[in-house]
């Protein structure tokens, strides 16, 4: 098969011809049709964000693609069927606190390094190999809509941090980064959700003001000037009602006061979930009120990814109309354009704009 391979950090992709994946118990052979590539691929692949990547490797976190063979232990899945194939590998012999890796992105600990050795390359090639479960099934769809169900890998990570807050109908969210690819991607995974309004604050004025341009009057949107009382009487201005949870999804450029400002913002008994990347890069810390939270009865949860059952949750969503694919721009690359293709993700990045491959 073709692959796009990345030999060392900060060395451009490598279109090669690699041995097929070969299937085990347990795993899925699926014919890639489409993968996104992330904002910050460019920052991964130079080594910049110190991912732990073990190198060569065919990078690409998920793929939308066809099932072209399934080990003995699938019971479901067909071949040809249409599948997500989940990034999210999760080790199997600790189900209390299972090793992560993401798959062609990142390993998540050292044991998560054991994981990635075997599943080692993702979806920028022709053909990947997957966890049984990580083959999610989607339902029929025609070939040319492949690139933008991978909007899914978008939507997925916002929608675990809102079923971590436990968020429910009729409730009032805060999104706390809404500008960026995931941030703008939870104000509508919330509204699909059925919160009665989204707060969603950034810094990019233009962005915010196309956030309500496309969602009308559920979201209202409070632009961040760096006061952090001052912003935080505005978000509680700009809501309808007392906020019953907070989605912190800033990028690590951001510093910790901008989170604070969103946290602190809460109800009473209010939900707080962070899944940004503040503090990542070495800044400070997050510093909060003790007082404050035990009082109030603040729950306060960090969250990364999704459990295993989201995928299904949010294909329904999806299919129910209540998540709306075509909110996405989508610009695609063949795999032998695939530098051109992460150079494009870097410089066009924002709220659903998304760069896909298609190796096929």
């Amino acid at each position: 098969m073709k692959a796009a391979v990345l030999n060392a950090f900060a060395s451009p992709l490598a279109i090669e011809t690699l041995p097929d994946p070969l299937l085990g118990t347990g795993e899925v052979i699926v014919d890639v049709m489409a993968s996104r590539v992330l904002a910050y691929a460019n920052e991964a692949l130079s080594g910049q964000r110190k991912y732990l990547m073990e190198l060569p490797m065919v990078p690409g976190p998920g793929a939308i693609g066809r099932v072209r063979a399934i080990g003995p232990d699938a019971t479901r899945l067909r071949p040809g069927d249409w599948v997500y194939c989940d990034p999210t590998v999760r080790s199997r012999d600790n189900a209390l606190s299972p090793d992560i890796a993401l798959q062609g992105l990142t390993a998540g600990s050292e044991g998560g390094l054991h994981l990635q050795r075997h599943f080692h390359n993702g979806a920028w090639a022709e053909q990947m190999r997957v966890p049984t479960e990580n083959a999610v099934p989607i339902g029929d769809i025609d070939e040319k809509d492949a690139g933008c169900w991978c909007a899914l890998g978008t939507l997925l990570v916002p929608f675990g941090g809102f079923l971590a807050a436990q968020l429910q109908a009729g409730e009032i969210a805060l999104v706390n980064g809404a500008t960026g690819s995931f941030g703008s991607a939870a104000v509508a995974v919330a509204l699909g959700m059925g919160a009665q309004c989204v707060v969603a604050t950034g810094r990019n004025e233009q962005a915010l003001a196309e956030l309500t341009r496309q969602f009308g009057g559920r979201v209202r949107t409070v632009p961040m000037r760096g006061h952090e009382a001052d912003d935080r009487a505005r978000i509680l201005q700009a809501a309808p009602g007392p906020i019953d949870c907070v989605l912190d999804i800033l990028p690590p450029a951001a510093n910790a006061a901008q989170v604070r400002t969103a946290i602190m913002a809460v109800r009473p008994h209010g939900r707080v979930v962070l899944m940004g990347g503040v503090g990542m890069p070495g800044g400070a810390g997050l510093d909060l009120p003790y007082a404050w939270m035990m009082r109030n009865c603040i729950t306060l949860q960090g969250q990364w990814m999704y459990p295993p059952h989201a995928a299904v949750l949010m294909t329904g969503l999806i299919r129910a109309g209540l998540v709306n694919l075509d909110h996405f721009e989508i610009t695609a690359f063949g795999l032998d354009r695939a530098n051109e293709a992460v150079a494009h993700a870097a410089a066009h990045s924002g709220p659903f704009k998304m760069t896909v491959i298609q190796p096929r």
